[in-house]
């Protein structure tokens, strides 16, 4: 284990490893000409609900100005439509549409072979064991000591929230 430089802080090696990651999965998205937070987008939005854009830039892991950015690209594409929320018609959602899904469902198996990629080279107990142990650190930084969540980690719903990371 490094105990100096960059390499003896987590949030270097969390930061190396998630490129890592990415650069292989955005590997995997090329031939869809889909990019790794569009996708992140369009899996988020599989699950039918709709979702407001400060649930989605949560969920999705980016700032309101260029999530914005990423959905009228996607509406562009017919991929994503905003509509009414369907719990409240006052507010507006944004919805996976049929091309959107469709798309989705061709670039599943690129991405389920970039996940077997991964568990090839690092082992598919220890990759879902790593996985576990991620869940575990967002949860417990998320969490104030009180037991409260975090003012801006904020997630009303746990499995709504797990959901939209997967």
């Amino acid at each position: 284990m490094a105990t100096n430089g960059l390499g003896s802080s987590l949030a270097y090696l969390l930061s190396r490893a998630e490129r890592s990651v990415n650069r292989g999965l955005a590997a995997a998205l090329t031939a869809e000409d889909v990019t790794v937070e569009q996708w992140r987008i369009l899996r988020a939005l599989a699950d039918g609900c709709g979702h407001s854009m400060g649930d989605l830039a949560e969920a999705v892991l980016m700032p309101h100005p260029t999530l914005t950015k990423a959905i009228d690209r996607l509406i562009d594409r017919a991929l994503v439509y905003r509509g009414h929320d369907p719990a409240d018609r006052r507010r507006v959602a944004v919805f996976l549409a049929d091309r959107g899904a469709e798309l989705l469902d061709r670039v599943e198996g690129s991405v389920a072979g970039h996940h077997r990629t991964i568990e090839a080279a690092y082992g598919t107990e220890r990759t879902e064991q790593l996985m576990e142990d991620l869940e575990r650190l967002v949860r417990a930084l998320d969490t104030s000591p009180s037991g409260r969540t975090a003012d801006r980690g904020a997630e009303r719903d746990t499995g709504r929230a797990t959901a939209l990371r997967s």
